[in-house]
């Protein structure tokens, strides 16, 4: 595996994550009130999920694995690959949802569930990163034949 590859889009990782961090308003209110914000953190998220998504195809293809048939479906098979773990596998999943609701139906977010998001699974990101860093130094799961 191309270890510097991971380790490039983990550091994008952190820096979605860190811009999110800072710019989280205080209030659902205080997001509503600002498109500026809300292009900001809906962009990161984006950016976000789809790396973590990278990340998971990339692992997947140097073990061999079938390519999912979703991207939310690449998390369930690093869970089964011994990567991540379940719930964890089943957060990132609805990651995706939101992703894809914010690429193909921006005008249809909640808001509400964007604000839920980035103050109570923002650090659904940051564990990911420490899983997959702790997976390139001593790999959980033994490669499939």
């Amino acid at each position: 595996m191309d270890e510097s590859i991971i380790l490039t889009k983990l550091e994008s990782l952190k820096r979605c994550v860190e811009r999110i961090r800072l710019k989280t308003p205080d209030s659902v209110a205080a997001l509503l009130d600002d498109h500026d914000l809300q292009d900001i953190i809906t962009v990161n998220l984006e950016r976000a999920v789809q790396i973590c998504v990278d990340i998971a195809a990339h692992i997947l293809a140097d073990r061999d694995q079938p390519a999912p048939n979703s991207m939310g479906e690449s998390f369930m098979q690093l869970h089964k690959q011994g990567v991540i773990p379940e719930e964890l596998g089943t957060h990132l999943a609805k990651a995706v949802g939101f992703r894809n609701i914010a690429v193909h139906a921006y005008h249809s977010i909640s808001w509400e569930i964007v604000f839920s998001l980035i103050t109570e699974r923002l650090s659904d990101f940051s564990d990911y990163a420490r899983y997959i860093a702790d997976n390139i130094r001593s790999p959980l799961a033994p490669h499939s034949p």
